[in-house]
């Protein structure tokens, strides 16, 4: 009897009294329709574009973080919007969310909808890219870059190598700001950076911080500012009517010259580096990737191109904000130099991979500073799966956008958010977080200045190595005080300060 019972149930009335059972249990509750999550309303042919006009919109192209406010008390923790008609873009403000996110992608590789101007003009200049370049480029061929490229990057020893060089041309910018009287830093930390990134990429020394290399027709400052037309170009580009898929539009003009002329010097930089036959000491990145028989020099020049876009701007702007608020918060500048003076008893000690290991303050400052002023407004991903944020289920194939810039200024997860304070990132002998400072605890998935997963920054190490660096010889060496307005950002894809960074630098050893 039991066995003639059992063979008249199939599988499919098992489900459906599964279903059912599911439907009946109270703690069980079927997500909301992806159409439901609230946002801004779009109009046809037009989309929520009016909302983004000059003096009659009440967002901006340049303001990210504060649409993203504005739609947070607006509409909530899910925001549904179509910047273009037809083409939802998913804004996410809860860290819990984001942790889904980016688990749902576990597995895959990761897609983002990003550079996607910047994509055409590669994939139309076949002769030069075998790609979009890891910036730009989805699904295999990414992941087949990525994870070339990453065999070099990824290792600690290659980021070490360049430790001491880093730490010369550091010394250098240190005497410049001793000296230097200017309205505006902005330019000279850029060149900074463009050294410190060409020493990386080419293995070679662009002298960019010399007085012949700082006139304004010199190949530094050409690259510096093909650096900013691209990034400045690239949100407006991927997110307008992108005519520019028919014809070159005015801007896409613009970002064209402006790779031109970077590409002119990648391709430059690499074939001397590929002709060099000279036996050096160590063997550089370039050098690396030459002999590597699983890229060609398409690949190479992209990486190259990619590396020069990527390493300048960012790491130039997170240092106008950490001097920024060192400079407004004399007690926090006055420990970091405290512990530059700890570490290095000497002003010309050298700066050795041991000291960084244990400039513990350093590095919350500038975890510190990635909080309050973060590179960009968040993480961009395509869904590869649903996904239920918020309740609703967001459908395969949704741009989402996370809100990181937004929430990591909001009182419910940060205690005075507004307020510098790299103590809170402090641990003791116990690895327990300083609990005088910071009472709440912080999602993992609060603070990602580098990204998440296979997607992160791939030049991360460098990036933090040089910020560490630069933080204890200018602590070490100099007392600084701001001199301008309060300093905020804008946002031209990635985070730029909203004023000139005027700072007067005396120096301690005179």
């Amino acid at each position: 009897m039991y066995t003639r019972v059992k063979q008249c149930i199939g599988r499919g009335t098992i489900k459906k009294l599964y279903a059912r059972s599911c439907s009946t249990d109270p703690s069980h509750v079927e997500p909301k329709p992806f159409e439901d999550i609230p946002g801004p309303r779009s109009l046809p042919v037009i989309g929520t574009l009016y909302k983004y006009l000059p003096f009659i919109g009440e967002y901006s192209f340049v303001k990210l973080h504060m649409n993203g406010l504005s739609k947070l008390k607006r509409y909530g923790h899910l925001v549904r919007e179509e910047i273009v008609p037809g083409e939802s873009v998913v804004w996410v403000f809860r860290p819990e969310d984001i942790a889904k996110i980016f688990k749902a992608e576990a597995g895959l590789h990761p897609k983002r909808r990003s550079h996607l101007a910047l994509l055409k003009y590669r994939t139309d200049r076949s002769n030069i890219y075998n790609n979009g370049g890891l910036i730009s480029t989805n699904g295999t061929e990414w992941w087949r870059l990525r994870r070339e490229f990453q065999k070099v990057l990824s290792k600690p020893q290659n980021v070490i190598d360049y430790l001491e060089d880093t730490d010369l041309v550091v010394q250098e910018f240190v005497r410049l700001c001793s000296h230097e009287k200017a309205d505006d830093f902005l330019s000279l930390f850029s060149r900074l950076f463009l050294e410190l990134t060409c020493l990386v990429v080419f293995d070679i020394k662009m002298q960019s911080l010399s007085e012949k290399e700082r006139h304004q027709n010199s190949r530094s400052s050409r690259l510096i500012n093909a650096a900013f037309t691209t990034n400045s170009a690239i949100l407006k580009l991927d997110n307008g009517p992108m005519l520019w898929r028919f014809f070159e539009t005015p801007l896409y003009k613009k970002m064209r010259r402006a790779q031109n002329y970077m590409e002119e010097v990648a391709l430059e930089m690499v074939t001397q580096k590929n002709q060099d036959t000279s036996i050096c000491g160590k063997q550089s990145l370039l050098e690396q990737y030459l002999k590597n028989e699983t890229l060609d020099i398409k690949d190479i020049v992209g990486m190259a191109c990619d590396m020069l876009l990527a390493g300048v701007d960012t790491t130039t702007y997170t240092t106008a904000f950490a001097l920024y608020h060192l400079a407004k918060n004399t007690d926090a500048q006055e420990k970091l130099r405290s512990e530059a003076t700890a570490l290095l008893k000497d002003r010309t000690s050298p700066i050795t991979p041991e000291t960084l290991k244990n400039a513990t303050f350093t590095k919350a400052v500038l975890k510190e500073t990635f909080r309050m002023n973060p590179i960009s407004v968040g993480i961009g991903r395509i869904l590869q799966t649903d996904v239920v944020l918020s309740g609703y289920r967001v459908p395969r194939g949704t741009v989402v956008v996370t809100q990181n810039q937004v929430i990591c200024r909001l009182p419910e997860y940060f205690d005075k958010p507004n307020s510098f304070i790299p103590e809170r990132w402090l641990r003791d002998s116990n690895n327990i977080m300083d609990q005088t400072t910071r009472e709440k605890s912080v999602n993992p998935y609060m603070v990602l200045p580098f990204g998440h997963g296979p997607r992160s920054c791939i030049a991360r190490r460098f990036a933090e190595q040089n910020l560490q660096v630069l933080l204890l010889r200018i602590c070490r060496n100099l007392q600084f005080t701001w001199c301008g307005e309060p300093l905020g950002s804008l946002s031209f894809l990635i985070n730029v300060p909203d004023g000139p960074i005027k700072i007067n630098f005396k120096n301690l050893h005179v």
